[in-house]
């Protein structure tokens, strides 16, 4: 059933009251913890920013720079260099490929733990991402969800959601079902689904599902 707009707004005033409160208490508790990690990623790839922006789309095609703690070697953008014809045909397709060579040593730790998105609460502190929604994405991946983009980006991206806390790596471009399970959650938004993907998240970090 539609969501009235009074049901609406009393959603997202409350949605956004979490993101704050949640996103400062984290940014407070592991300030020393991503301090440490980024002098941890600075030496072992000999330099560079410890931190990656990501252009993305946000809410209503809107651009944003999405945070990360790097996990990937310098010059990770030059995906020429490192992938074999194979790699660069899935990358191109997915943007994600398995075992993928430019992730270093203390990147895939970051990576397994889910915890190269600390920073992204930063980002949850600006408006340009909520705690919970669907993942932020690249221009070139909107052509995924076709006559659907519209609806896919009305929605405001998450640091996790639907696709992340369920089934994740399973759910692909090319099978259709990170389609169908991003789109499931822009359709269904709600404290209670919100409660659902919070809980689930810890679940995945937790079984170390992120590659």
């Amino acid at each position: 059933m539609p969501r009235t707009d009074s049901r609406q707004w009393r959603y997202l005033t409350l949605k956004r009251a979490f993101d704050v409160a949640f996103s400062s208490i984290v940014l407070v508790a592991g300030a020393a913890p991503m301090a440490l990690l980024c002098a941890v990623i600075v030496y072992e790839s000999g330099g560079g920013s410890p931190i990656y922006v990501h252009r993305r789309v946000g809410l209503n095609g809107k651009p944003i720079g999405v945070l990360k703690l790097r996990t990937m070697v310098k010059d990770s953008d030059n995906v020429e260099k490192y992938f074999t014809p194979e790699q660069l045909e899935t990358w191109k397709r997915e943007y994600k490929v398995d075992n993928d060579p430019r992730v270093t040593r203390i990147g895939a730790f970051l990576r397994k733990t889910s915890l190269d998105e600390l920073p992204q609460f930063l980002n949850v502190l600006k408006g340009d991402l909520s705690v919970i929604g669907p993942r932020p994405i690249v221009i070139p991946e909107l052509e995924q969800y076709g006559s659907q983009a519209s609806e896919f980006l009305s929605c405001r991206p998450g640091i996790t959601g639907w696709w992340q806390a369920t089934e994740r790596n399973e759910a692909t471009y090319d099978n259709g079902r990170r389609q169908e399970l991003e789109l499931f959650y822009v359709r269904n938004a709600s404290l209670r689904l919100d409660a659902i993907v919070f809980f689930k998240t810890f679940g995945a970090i937790f079984g170390g599902t992120g590659k």
